[in-house]
């Protein structure tokens, strides 16, 4: 997967309902990748009075499943540094990867139509007013 202009910074996060995805820069290169836990809400949930209070959305993907958005505390960030393999398992939600370079590339596995039938996003300027800068003093 080639990405360009990728800056440290980012207001939506996508995740995946039904499949685990592995990243993993070509070349061992520092990159980061914002994450926050999986928020899907299982039928059972759904149906029960545990939903009363919670903000649950039906995604518009094939899935059509359901989830609560990620909250803005929840979201962390994290520095990837080496030849290093991060796997998301199903329903992490996840923003990146981030890159101070122009251009890098990596290694993404996943089916070849995640993206077209299950991927579901958060904005969080539009729902929380907030957008995530890395900064990579600290």
């Amino acid at each position: 997967m080639h990405l360009e202009d990728r800056p440290l910074k980012f207001s939506k996060i996508t995740h995946h309902a039904s499949v685990t995805q592995c990243l993993g820069s070509v070349g061992g290169h520092v990159w980061y990748l914002g994450v926050a836990k999986p928020t899907i809400v299982d039928k059972q949930t759904l149906e029960s009075k545990d939903r009363e209070g919670k903000n649950v959305a039906q995604s518009r993907c094939a899935t059509g499943h359901f989830y609560v958005p990620p909250a803005v505390a929840n979201v962390r960030v994290f520095k990837i540094t080496g030849p290093k393999f991060l796997k998301l398992n199903h329903g992490t939600w996840h923003a990146g990867p981030l890159f101070r370079a122009d251009t890098m590339d990596f290694f993404n596995l996943e089916l070849s139509n995640t993206n077209v039938v299950d991927h579901t996003s958060h904005d969080f300027v539009k729902a929380n007013g907030v957008e995530f800068l890395i900064d990579e003093q600290l």
